[in-house]
């Protein structure tokens, strides 16, 4: 699913399409929460039944919390800071906002490989592969999914990931913080850790925009996702 960049189109929503097909889909407006759900309710639909393509969606949210299957009511410290959507994924609370990338990723692993843990492993590796791009070093922590970089006495979380598995075909998927605005993680615990925090790629020094961070998250897709097997 390598993108043809030079090929882009737009659906029927008005979200440019890229690559043969339109693999990658970016929406540039900022999408409701559960406008994105019910899309991708519908795009696993058709995909599980051998109607649909698998694609990546790359978006950004309104100011929300979302939770998770295991969010536990203690973690949400100001429930009337933004509104709050069960998400179906895995996880805990986690804040979505402008200036944070979120990727929908919905994939075939039946056509691929019917593993919930390497596809994880693989989400988190791509990730790892683009912060290190920028000369960020990127990390994974054991029992705490997302990737971390050192923060100051501690670890920060600057992507998120929370997944699902519907008949084998994946969605929901990662979140990388580029420069959304941290006032929005003070009402939650996110995901529950009470042991680190929460950063940035511009706190981190990084100074790109939001196309450039898209780039390198296309131009390594390929790398930790080859394309399915044929049939």
């Amino acid at each position: 699913m390598k993108p043809e960049k030079t090929r882009q189109n737009r659906d029927s929503g008005g979200d440019i399409l890229q690559g043969k097909g339109g693999p990658y889909r970016f929406s540039d407006h900022l999408v409701p929460y559960p406008e994105a759900l019910a899309d991708m309710e519908a795009q696993v639909a058709a995909l599980a039944t051998g109607s649909g393509r698998e694609q990546l969606w790359f978006l950004e949210h309104p100011p929300l919390y979302t939770s998770g299957t295991s969010a536990r009511s203690e973690d949400l410290l100001n429930p009337g800071a933004f509104e709050v959507f069960e998400a179906g994924r895995g996880g805990e609370y986690t804040y979505h906002g402008p200036g944070q990338r979120v990727v929908y990723v919905m994939l075939d692993l039946g056509q691929r490989k019917k593993d919930l843990r390497a596809f994880v492993a693989s989400l988190e590796g791509w990730i790892i592969d683009v912060l290190a791009s920028f000369g960020i070093d990127g990390r994974r922590r054991d029992g705490h999914p997302g990737i971390w970089v050192d923060g100051d006495g501690r670890m920060d979380k600057v992507a998120a990931i929370g997944v699902r598995i519907s008949r084998w075909v994946t969605w929901h998927g990662i979140a990388v913080n580029l420069d959304p605005s941290m006032d929005g993680f003070g009402a939650i615990i996110p995901c529950g850790v009470r042991d680190g925090g929460v950063t940035s790629l511009r706190r981190l020094g990084l100074d790109i925009d939001m196309a450039t961070l898209d780039a390198a998250l296309t131009d390594s897709f390929a790398a930790h996702f080859p394309e399915p097997r044929d049939g």
